[in-house]
Order: structure tokens, then sequence, then C-alpha cells
């Protein structure tokens, strides 16, 4: 069955840097859009990067030039490197894939991980 596992979070003050993991398994991952999405307290869930089949990534503009995403297709696994943290990137990380219309939209996402905090000070 599909399985995505988050790593990574924790604490961190800000201006410091955290790099989320995604273990995939029960699907053929390359085949997949895989993207992160986060959701801070009292908000919605919103894409934070993703990452088309065919290489193309996608990031929100509230962490451009600050997050990286990566993937390592022969270990069917799923990065964030996020440096320069800020306060308001805390919120739970959830890893998704699915073949989305709308890379954008959540509900496009087949499946979710279970997700990972991350609380920047």
């Amino acid at each position: 069955h599909v399985q995505l596992v988050e790593s990574g979070g924790g604490s961190v003050q800000a201006g410091g840097s955290l790099k989320l993991s995604c273990a995939a398994s029960g699907f053929t991952f390359s085949m997949y859009c895989m993207g992160w999405f986060r959701q801070a307290p009292g908000k919605k869930c919103d894409l934070v990067s993703a990452l088309r089949s065919d290489g193309s990534a996608y990031y929100d503009d509230a962490v451009k030039g600050r997050f990286a995403i990566s993937q390592d297709k022969a270990k069917n696994s799923l990065h964030l490197q996020m440096n320069s943290l800020k306060p308001e990137d805390t919120a739970i990380y959830y890893c998704a894939a699915g073949l989305p219309a709308n890379i954008w939209v959540a509900t496009d996402y087949n499946y979710w991980g279970q997700g990972t905090q991350v609380t920047v000070s």
C-alpha cells in the first residue's frame, strides 16, 4: 500500500536551516508529482513547493530563494531544504503525491504523509 513518511522536522531559531525528507513507497514514484504543503494553526493547507515528474519545480513566493525541493528517484525520496527560516514558516509540513490538474490545489493530490512539525522561533 502507499506510504509517505516525513522526517526532519524540529525546532530551530530564525535564520536557521532544516531539511525535510519524505520516504515514499507503494507507487511509481517517478511518475507522480510530489509536493510539500504546510498548515499553520488556524490557516489552510498551502503548497510550499512541488516537483513534477518532468523535473519542473514550483515554489510559493514566500519561500522562493530560501527553500529547495529535490528528489532521489533511486531511493524514492523527496526532500525540502529550508534555509533562512522565519517564524512565519512555523507549521506542520506534509508530503503529498498525485497527478494534480492544478499543483497548487491540495485536494488534487492523492496521497499524503502524516506531517512533521517545524517550529521557528
